[in-house]
């Protein structure tokens, strides 16, 4: 089969390997200049930067087999560490290199400045949702789920992890989804050797973490790669498909949900629904801050009391991960306001912490992800007859993660 993929994101890269892989003849186009989509390099000044902090945990066990296919030593590009919410003053949740579940409970009940009421009631908690198969009615929220827990456990464990894994405050996120990427990351497998609640931060930029790889496996397999080309249209039938008048045997749009849903809509009458589906999406904006002049962190990621004077949720410290002395990452995760408005507020709120930082690049994605609330209703992989698409936003069991776009390009070339 002679197939298109339009978009060369993490998502439209899976597929095409996938589907190399099974011995079609792919052909991938993307608008921008670098592949990646929105988990790529940012060139800044001298410096190779990301346009976010992007975490893999030891649960994307379909990623990481990738990654490994095109030729990434993980070891060499992944810092391997134990699940950490620490707070700058030390206190939060610490789990040990230890087999699920046991490392999960031990975290609970060693967690510095957390009272026995609070460890107990999150330990309560999580039986109760191992009870119920990690499952819950499709219109609860997070916060629904949380009701029974302690302010400091929702305020230092829960709303953390809700926005880094949902983008979506607590109390407008799905709690279905929540619970699946608890029971996942928690108490499912890891890849190999590594846990899946294991964080895996990448120690190089982006590019090199599996876009360019991947590229080059694909060229090396006689694949077509075509970086800086935008497809104007999309036209498909029940017997063949065409990219901008260029015939092929199938098509799998890999682009931004906006973007797939123009040609969607364009391409067959079929694409009309698909369209109007996709374009229902809600959609988060994340936001980093890079800053320079600040101090060396006690470990390469901390968490951070936030608020609407403070936003950041997360700062990194660049410096433990490849980067320079004194560069640090500020994570604004389902970010508003304006840029300047943000960096701002970041700067002050380093500030606060006895850091006096200078900025460097303030970005924002503002289509980051899909907003993911409970009941919503995403796209399907099949579009049209010879069309289908991929990403992820596209239906699936994970919201807006790496994992969820790899996983979803490789069940698109399964059914071709």
């Amino acid at each position: 089969m002679r197939l298109a993929v339009v978009g060369a994101g993490w998502g439209g890269l899976a597929a095409a390997v996938a589907a190399t892989q099974r011995g079609h003849a792919v052909t991938v186009f993307e608008a921008a200049r670098l592949p990646g989509g929105r988990a790529r390099t940012l060139p800044v000044g001298d410096l190779l930067l990301d346009n976010g902090q992007h975490i893999l945990i030891g649960a994307y066990v379909e990623t990481l087999t990738l990654m490994e296919q095109v030729g990434v030593r993980l070891d060499d590009v992944l810092l391997r560490l134990p699940l950490v919410l620490r707070h700058p003053d030390g206190s939060g949740l610490a789990l040990p290199l230890w087999q699920a579940p046991l490392d999960a409970a031990a975290g609970i009940l060693t967690a510095r400045g957390w009272s026995w009421a609070d460890k107990w009631s999150l330990l309560r908690a999580s039986l109760a949702w191992q009870r119920a198969r990690f499952q819950c009615p499709p219109q609860a929220s997070v916060a629904d789920l949380c009701t029974k827990l302690t302010q400091r456990v929702r305020d230092d464990l829960i709303e953390p992890l809700c926005v880094s894994a949902l983008n979506t405050p607590a109390a407008q996120s799905s709690g279905a989804v929540f619970l699946r990427v608890l029971r996942d990351s928690l108490f499912g497998r890891g890849h190999g050797r590594w846990g899946a609640s294991n964080l895996l931060l990448p120690r190089q930029d982006l590019g090199r973490l599996f876009p360019q790889a991947a590229i080059a496996w694909l060229q090396a397999k006689g694949a077509e790669v075509r970086l800086g080309q935008r497809v104007q249209a999309v036209a498909a039938t029940d017997a063949r498909c065409a990219v901008d008048g260029e015939r092929f045997d199938a098509v799998v749009l890999a682009c931004p949900a906006p973007e797939a849903a123009r040609l969607a809509r364009g391409a067959a009458p079929a694409g009309s629904a698909w369209a109007a589906q996709a374009e229902a999406l809600g959609h988060e904006a994340i936001a980093t801050v890079y800053v320079t002049g600040g101090p060396r962190l006690p470990c390469p990621m901390l968490a951070l009391s936030s608020g609407p004077d403070a936003p950041a949720q997360f700062v990194f410290d660049r410096s433990q991960l490849g980067g320079p002395a004194g560069l640090l990452a500020f994570v604004v995760s389902a970010s508003q306001g304006d840029k300047e408005t943000l960096e701002a507020k970041v700067l002050a709120q380093a500030r606060s912490l006895g850091w006096h930082v200078q900025p460097l690049q303030t970005v924002v994605e503002k289509r980051a992800t899909f907003a993911c609330v409970p009941g919503l209703v995403r796209p399907p992989q099949a579009v049209a007859p010879r069309l289908w698409a991929c990403g992820d936003y596209v239906d699936g069991p994970y919201p807006a993660t790496i994992e969820g776009a790899v996983r979803s390009g490789i069940a698109v070339a399964g059914l071709l």
